[in-house]
Formats: C-alpha cells, structure tokens, sequence
C-alpha cells in the first residue's frame, strides 16, 4: 500500500517528528507492505530519520507524481489547516488536497487540529475542497466544532486524539544519560521540565516565566531544565530566559530525536509548557503537566485531560505560575486521572485503523 503524507515535517520541531513517528509506528503495525513517501521542508533529514522516502514541499511535480502513484494522500496530523500561525501555509495544503482530489486519489485528513479559520476566501475554500475529502479525523472537540462552523459534513467525520498518544512510553536510561551529560545528577532532587517558544508578548512572558521558576528554585530547591523541543529556535528562547533568572537552571542544547525528547520529559517530576507535544509527551510519560496557551489547540488538549491552562503567554503572571506549581508538585507523583489519557490513547491508534479501512473499502 502506498501512502504521501503531507504535513509539516522536516522543519527539527519535535512536535511534529513526534506526529509523524507515531503515526508511522501505528501504521506500520497496521500495514504489511506500507509505502510511505513524505512530503518533507527537508527531505534527507526526514529519510534518514523516519525510514521513508521522501519529497521537497515546493516541488510540486514531483508531489503530484508521488499522488498519482498513491493510493492514499494522508493530510496531517497537526494544526495545518488553520490561518492564525501563518496566512499562506493553509493554502498550500488545501492545494496538495486539491490535486490528490483531482487525480481521484483517497484522501484523508489525519487527527488534524482543526482552524481557526479567519477570512471569506478562507472560509469559502476550506468548505469547497475538505466538503470534497473521504474521511476526516480531528484530534479534539474544537476541530469538530470549527468544522460545523465552516458548514464541512459530507465527509464521514470521527473525533480521535493526537497521533504522539498513541506511542509508547520508553525507558528513562537514555534521559537520565542526556541529564548526566549536562552535569544533572539524580542527588540535585526534583526536576521541573520548561519548554517554551517565542510568541507574540514574549517579552512580557518570559520576565514572568523568569520570575516564577526563581521563586520555585528558592521554595523547592528544584532544578529547572529547559528542553527544546524545535532545534534551535527553542535553545534561544530558553537561554534569553535563562540569562534573567537570578537562579542556576540548565539549558539543553542539542537536537533530540523523539525517544529522547519522551525520555528526558519522564525524568522530570512536573513538566511547564507552552508547546503543545511537550504537554502531550508528558501525557505520555504520565508526568504532572502545567499549560500556557498560546494557541486554542493548548485549550483544547488540555480539556480532553481534565485540566485548564495557567493562562496565556500574554496574560500568565508569575504569582499564577508559581503557587500552580507548588500546587501540583504537593500532589502526588502520577498523573491525577490516568483514565482519560488511556481513552485519548486508544483514540489516538483509531486514527491508522481508520485510514487502513478508507484504503481497503470496508468504511
């Protein structure tokens, strides 16, 4: 069975290589003879990486070709279909949906984080070209709602879960390994996991964000550890605010495949993160979590688990951080309601099922 996957991979955001292992590793057990092109911002490192062929994002013809010889073209997973982050990327991937629709090849949208979706013309295509697809997975109740807004129920529509929820959790050696290289040692006591990104009132943010984990490293004795989860973006952001704390905290520099990103989040015993894969790793190390939003999609998977965010990136302060903190690391160890993350888990190995009974004709 062949497969094109069109997503944003090949871009070092740990989030999305995370998406596009586990979706990967779930299809893979799924399907004997998979064969999986990607189209990738950079095809060498997505080979290398994920063990699949692979296609540059601008060279449209070698896409088509690619679809033409599918017999799926898979959209996502991820927030693509959205105009908040970027106001050309929407229409690049309706364009790759549009082609593979086209040329009548199947075509699924994969546990996608639906919208917000801003604009007439927007609005106008998203309701022409996705009214048009086979199936439809979105990751939360907030796709589903936005898809209802924009008048998209032709499909045959399900709500799953994120495709990193689906992955297993792994053995905590090699982050305890990474930890030990940057001179982080088991006796320095609890570990508090912060990963950021640079965002609209970062500014404001991270004096905040400064502040509060200073105040937690004079209340707790914990050591702040910053782990990237896009290379390099993330280290700098990381290191800005390490420089105006006051406190000794590690920063983590180097580029970390999936399993180790997982590893070193199960190490910590509570992660603070604005980056939704971060959150969503720790769901899966089953490690307490606090979230900043800086998008809806932090909301809403923050909602499928029962929680809610500290705040936004513009409006968080330092006292909010701070006594949630302290909050959560008083309360035990485990995550508090496992039962959730265990359905999302389930829902989110829906997502492969799905897309092996759009290809077989049995939906």
């Amino acid at each position: 069975m062949k497969i094109v996957v069109s997503g944003y991979y090949g871009s070092k955001n740990g989030g999305d290589e995370a998406m596009l292992a586990a979706m990967l590793e779930v299809l893979r057990e799924e399907i004997s003879d998979l064969q999986v092109t990607v189209i990738s911002l950079n095809p060498e490192y997505t080979r290398l990486r994920h063990k699949v062929d692979a296609v540059p994002m601008p060279d449209i013809f070698s896409i088509i070709k690619k679809i033409r010889a599918a017999d799926l073209l898979i959209s996502g997973g991820g927030s693509l279909l959205q105009n908040v982050t970027s106001g050309r990327s929407l229409y690049y991937y309706l364009a790759i949906i549009f082609f593979a629709l086209a040329l009548g090849r199947k075509v699924m949208l994969y546990a996608q984080g639906i919208g917000p979706i801003r604009g007439a013309l927007a609005h106008k295509l998203m309701n022409l070209i996705v009214n048009r697809v086979d199936l439809i997975t979105v990751r939360d109740r907030g796709s589903l709602e936005e898809l209802e807004r924009l008048k998209i129920t032709r499909p045959k529509i399900f709500c799953t879960a994120d495709p990193v929820l689906a992955i297993k959790p792994v053995s905590l050696e090699v982050g305890k390994e990474i930890l030990s290289r940057h001179s982080v040692k088991k006796s320095d006591g609890k570990f508090i996991g912060v990963a950021v990104r640079h965002w609209m009132g970062w500014e404001r943010f991270q004096v905040e964000l400064a502040a509060a984990l200073d105040r937690i490293v004079e209340a707790t004795g914990a050591k702040i550890i910053f782990i990237p989860m896009k290379f390099p973006e993330d280290i700098r952001s990381a290191q800005s605010t390490a420089e105006i704390m006051k406190k000794n905290c590690v920063v983590l520099k180097e580029e970390f495949a999936t399993r180790e990103i997982l590893s070193l989040v199960g190490c910590m015993n509570l992660l603070i993160g604005v980056r939704l894969h971060a959150l969503i790793f720790a769901g899966v190390m089953n490690v307490p979590m606090l979230g900043i939003s800086y998008d809806p999609k932090i909301e809403r998977f923050l909602d499928s688990i029962g929680e809610k965010p500290l705040g936004n990136m513009s409006d968080v302060t330092a006292d909010k951080i701070f006594d949630a903190t302290i909050k959560k690391l008083s309360e035990r160890t485990e995550f508090r309601d496992d039962s959730l993350l265990k359905k999302l888990r389930e829902l989110a190995r829906q997502n492969a099922k799905l897309a092996v009974k759009l290809v077989t004709d049995e939906m």
